[in-house]
């Protein structure tokens, strides 16, 4: 049973209020501060909506994303699907601005959280990190730490004030699945849980901190069948609450979990549409050729 947690329900009235951590569940997003002072983030009770307008990404001379616009709905699950070396991690990585992190990269075009643009002036880029949150494709616990530990270890970064921190992290991990196996071992080191639990914990983690948007670069490549159909059924129960991206080189992976697919080829978005039409009556021949093995 999911340990009681509810959100909290301080409407802000203004983005002064901002300064004192309220929260309104029916609609938070990105804040950009008219003051000047860094952007702060609040989180929502649901996912939101994405949007990327002509973006573009390099890694120095080398175009990786070439202009690409397309609109993730909120709650709902998006696969991104495309050969190696196509630009869809790299895509995603701008989505949390991650991908200006690597040295010589860039990015430039929109990317809207609702209707906030992620890098627009007064949007601090660790806030972004924390409303859009980002699965790696190996589980990467913290190797020092307890189950507890890793999991705490986002909500004590950013600062949350007024929050009960075992009551979230109790929260968290039953969120994802995992309460009821480590709940008598808290205390003992997160690395010492299978590779199906340990990201399972990551995904705890990133939860955790409330986002509003979750990422997964591959969260189930290193992972056997069977702890990648928990990780698949934890993703049908997470878009009940949040806006997912999923990359994957597993169509069946695609076409189980996710209500729309886009397929990306050379850096370049080819077609975006409900999953199923994708895999049945896709309306791009690359498309059909990639779907059915034809390369990649």
């Amino acid at each position: 049973m999911t340990p009681p947690y509810t959100r909290p329900t301080t409407s802000p009235k203004d983005m002064t209020e901002l300064e004192t951590g309220g929260r309104d569940p029916e609609r938070a997003s990105v804040a950009e501060r008219t003051d000047g002072a860094q952007a702060r983030v609040i989180a929502p009770a649901k996912g939101r909506t994405i949007a990327l307008r002509d973006l573009n990404a390099y890694y120095g001379d080398t175009h990786a994303v070439r202009g690409v616009s397309l609109d993730y709905a909120a709650n709902q699950v998006t696969a991104m699907i495309g050969p190696s070396g196509c630009g869809k991690s790299t895509l995603v990585r701008c989505i949390n601005r991650m991908h200006e992190e690597v040295p010589g990269a860039r990015a430039e075009g929109q990317v809207t959280l609702d209707d906030i643009d992620i890098y627009g002036d007064g949007v601090d880029p660790t806030s972004v990190r924390r409303v859009v949150g980002m699965v790696f494709q190996k589980p990467n616990p913290f190797p020092t730490m307890s189950i507890f530990d890793n999991v705490a270890a986002g909500i004590r970064l950013s600062g949350t004030r007024g929050v009960d921190l075992r009551e979230r992290v109790e929260w968290a991990l039953a969120c994802a699945g995992l309460w009821d196996e480590v709940r008598d071992r808290l205390g003992a080191p997160g690395v010492g849980l299978s590779g199906g639990q340990q990201q399972r914990l990551c995904i705890a983690r990133t939860i955790a901190v409330e986002p509003e948007v979750i990422l997964m670069d591959e969260p189930c490549s290193a992972l056997d069948p069977i702890a990648t159909l928990r990780i698949e059924d934890l993703i049908q129960d997470l878009k009940e609450r949040y806006t997912i991206v999923i990359v994957t080189h597993n169509m069946q992976q695609a076409a189980r979990v996710a209500d729309t697919t886009a397929f990306m080829l050379n850096g370049e978005l080819i077609e975006h549409a409900p999953t199923e039409k994708i895999f049945s009556q896709p309306a791009d021949t690359r498309t059909e050729e990639y779907v059915t093995g034809k390369f990649g």
